[in-house]
């Protein structure tokens, strides 16, 4: 079963994790589709029919993208809006399009793990922070599952550490 990727970075070409990831997801097209928000919407004018068709092809879904401000980058929650209508993801008559279909997060994160705790300097976890992502596509009865999460971006990684991810994010992918 083939695997929609939703990437959702505003400075993919400024980016270390996420474009590492973009280029590992291409290596295998029988796999992955990746559709990245930014480069298909530069005006950020959502075409909202051809998104629903694209959400409608797929069984398994990722929304990838940079933790922003405890959130994901704007298009993205534009995108949420404007694609998941009342008629279509949701209510009486919408037959529920992005129901039962597998849907997780893959977010890379600035600081470390530690500092996304109850003891930590954000006080609240990933999952925590990430709640409205889970609730928005609980309410739209889809299957969504805990997210992927890779931390330390802020303190200039080195290469080994943004490899060490790669496998472990198509695997993560994989076993959804």
């Amino acid at each position: 079963m083939k695997t929609l990727v939703i990437v959702t970075h505003p400075k993919m070409e400024e980016s270390l994790i996420n474009k590492r990831w973009v280029e590992e997801l291409k290596k295998f097209p029988e796999k992955y589709t990746v559709h990245q928000l930014y480069e298909n919407y530069p005006d950020e004018n959502i075409d909202v029919k051809k998104e629903q068709k694209l959400v409608e092809a797929y069984d398994k879904i990722i929304f990838q993208f940079p933790f922003y401000w405890f959130s994901s980058p704007p298009l993205l929650k534009k995108w949420l809006d404007e694609v998941l209508l009342h008629g279509w993801a949701y209510g009486s008559k919408s037959g529920f399009k992005v129901g039962q279909k597998k849907i997780a997060l893959a977010v890379s994160v600035g600081v470390d793990d530690e500092d996304y705790s109850a003891e930590g300097k954000y006080k609240y976890t990933m999952i925590e922070l990430l709640r409205p992502f889970e609730l928005t596509f609980e309410y739209i009865k889809a299957d969504y599952r805990e997210p992927f999460v890779y931390y330390g971006m802020e303190h200039t990684p080195s290469p080994e550490w943004i490899e060490k991810s790669v496998p472990l994010y198509l695997d993560f992918i994989d076993k959804l």
